[in-house]
């Protein structure tokens, strides 16, 4: 099954249907029901469609994502900080993949779905089944990520949790090192408040949350592991 929708991910037109779906439903949970504010996508308007890493922090585990697909789609239809009316979803921008947790996406159907808007699944090193664990980072997850962002943007959150002040892990230091992709570090908050750990309910509503895209770097110097951010 899973292999089924590794492949069924590589074809545009089903991208195009998942991200219309996904998107039209979690539409009002972004603009209607709680608001978003949104700034910085004057750094990404001009980015090439390959080779440019979001690292982000996370705060739950499907609606930072959903977000960012709306905020890209929104941006190739030349909105600036803002979503506006949804029509982007016709011809959405379809050039990006994210990087999940592997348990995490073979949790029910709803996460298989969303693999197929180009998720790359990956090993915790640190976690599995719910403790903890220690094991090197896995070659052929780094490969996976170097792979994609030879053909498109990439969606990382190095934190590896949804935990407040966690250290970023390492290995997103090592891909950045080794491909010099352009990085855009990313800062979201609010979300957390606003909807339960999975992000696809809420916990309350009428709430301003945030996505903040930083001015885009073409190397990090300094290690992932030693940054923190806060809800």
């Amino acid at each position: 099954m899973v292999r089924f929708i590794e492949r069924l991910k590589h074809f545009k037109l089903v991208r195009k249907i998942v991200y219309f779906i996904v998107g039209m439903v979690s539409y009002p949970g972004l603009v209607i029901i709680n608001k978003l504010k949104i700034s910085g996508t004057e750094h990404i308007s001009q980015l090439p469609k390959k080779n440019v890493l979001f690292v982000s922090n996370h705060q739950t585990y499907f609606a930072d994502v959903i977000t960012f697909l709306h905020i890209f789609c929104a941006v190739k239809w030349r909105k600036k900080n803002r979503l506006g009316l949804p029509y982007y979803l016709l011809n959405p921008f379809t050039h990006v993949n994210y990087v999940a947790a592997e348990e995490t996406m073979k949790g029910n159907w709803i996460s298989r779905l969303f693999l197929l808007a180009g998720g790359l699944t990956v090993k915790r090193t640190w976690r599995a089944e719910g403790k903890e664990v220690r094991r090197g980072l896995d070659p052929s997850d780094t490969r996976k990520i170097t792979r994609a962002l030879d053909n498109n943007w990439v969606i990382t959150f190095p934190q590896g949790t949804t935990k407040p002040f966690a250290p970023g892990r390492k290995g997103t230091a090592m891909i950045i090192k080794q491909v010099k992709p352009i990085v855009v570090p990313v800062v979201i908050s609010g979300f957390w408040r606003a909807f339960n750990k999975k992000g696809l309910k809420f916990k309350r509503k009428e709430l301003l949350f945030q996505l903040l895209l930083k001015n885009r770097l073409s190397l990090i110097m300094m290690p992932l592991q030693k940054i923190y951010w806060h809800k």
